[in-house]
């Protein structure tokens, strides 16, 4: 046996003994699908459902700002708080929760009840994300752990793309209402499906259940999660005001404006598998390089935003790359903090959702007041950060 796989066979006992689970890893993946189309399903929505509850859309956009805080609060205590209980029970337990915030907003009929279902939503959200790269970790070899990664990020990938327009249309026909009650059958069938695939998950002996704060005394973890701010910061700075820019400055029709989306949804799934393959000996050559390519990306929007067909290229390329760096980052966690997973991923997913937040709002403050070019020249300049935050992140793993 070589050094490197006496190491992976110290970090993964458990997934070198037992064949790979993969019908789990696809179960996870569908459960993240319905969570994070639950998430973002109020965009196409806010209207209806203002109109339906007597409040204004400001009101109805707390529906979804609601999850995001709950999210980032359960990923910060969810692995303390669940320390001795069977990881598997946990995920079906939150998939559960799931089920029920569907059914608490599908028959919301006043504006607290409606929020609380989205709480609800938020504890799924933050306590399955901040846990599934532990889980991961634990159902397949070291190998295979991207390749799994890259599984539940392409179920983000697709769900994140058509979970706007699939709300608009489904409310068009059924309602709001009829909308978020769809989700409720497939998150019933994550549920099920975990349950039968899952195999008992004993949670790990330790000492005592490291608070996720105290792993920022670790310079690398430090400086990981300063890059993966800036990462998202800068993503979401840009992403969240592309229809805005696609309808005013590229002027399209909204068929062709649905069809963009689309295919850089479509880009960001095929982003996810091909990048799987290169985390294995070029793991900090990807998190470094990627985010230069996207912040080339938002240059150059700047500079074509007005061409269609340059535009289209530029967005699937965003949508292949903006996609697969997530895989990048749950690979370093694996390998940064592998008897820390659980703490680890609620970090990581506590960081995410503010980075999120701080990202789309200074986003939209700069284009109300500055105008659009500022907002994607501001993304490209966080997403140049991350970049060589990741380069110090390289540096402090190689000398430590």
């Amino acid at each position: 046996m070589t050094h490197q796989s006496v190491i992976e066979s110290s970090i993964h006992p458990e997934s070198q003994a037992a064949p790979a689970a993969w019908g789990a890893v696809f179960a996870m993946a569908l459960c993240v699908a319905v969570l994070i189309a639950s998430e973002f399903m109020p965009v196409s929505l806010l209207s209806p459902i203002a109109g339906d509850l007597g409040i204004t859309d400001g009101r109805a956009g707390q529906a979804i700002s609601v999850s995001g805080i709950f999210a980032v609060v359960t990923s910060l205590f969810v692995s303390n708080f669940t320390r001795r209980i069977d990881r598997r029970l946990v995920l079906v337990s939150l998939s559960l929760i799931l089920v029920i915030s569907g059914l608490v907003v599908t028959f919301a009929q006043y504006y607290s009840v409606l929020m609380v279902g989205r709480a609800l939503l938020g504890v799924a959200i933050g306590g399955f994300w901040s846990m599934s790269t532990a889980i991961v970790m634990r159902l397949v070899p070291a190998g295979s752990v991207p390749k799994a990664l890259a599984t539940l990020n392409a179920g983000n990938a697709i769900a994140a793309t058509i979970s706007a327009p699939l709300g608009s249309m489904l409310g068009s026909y059924v309602g709001w209402r009829g909308a978020f009650f769809a989700v409720v059958p497939l998150a019933l069938l994550s549920l099920v499906w975990q349950w039968v695939s899952l195999p008992s998950l004993p949670p790990r002996k330790r000492e005592g259940p490291p608070h996720v704060i105290r792993l920022l005394r670790r310079k690398q973890v430090a400086l990981g999660m300063a890059s993966i701010t800036l990462l998202f910061a800068g993503q979401f700075a840009l992403f969240t005001y592309l229809r805005p820019f696609l309808e005013t400055v590229t002027a399209v029709s909204v068929s062709t404006l649905s069809l963009l989306l689309l295919l850089m949804g479509l880009a960001g799934v095929a982003g996810t598998y091909l990048i799987s393959g290169l985390l294995q000996t070029r793991l900090f050559s990807v998190l470094s390089v990627v985010p230069i390519a996207m912040a080339a990306v938002a240059v150059g929007l700047v500079a074509f935003g007005t061409s269609v067909p340059i535009t289209a290229i530029l967005l699937v390329g965003w949508g292949l790359l903006g996609t697969a760096v997530p895989v990048g980052w749950g690979t370093w966690l694996t390998r940064a903090m592998p008897d820390d997973a659980e703490a680890g991923g609620g970090l990581q997913v506590a960081t995410i959702q503010l980075a999120i937040t701080f990202g789309a709002s200074l986003g939209g403050v700069l284009f109300d007041g500055a105008g659009w070019q500022t907002t994607f020249l501001f993304a490209a300049v966080t997403l140049v950060g991350s970049s060589m935050f990741a380069v110090l992140v390289w540096r402090a793993t190689v000398k430590p």
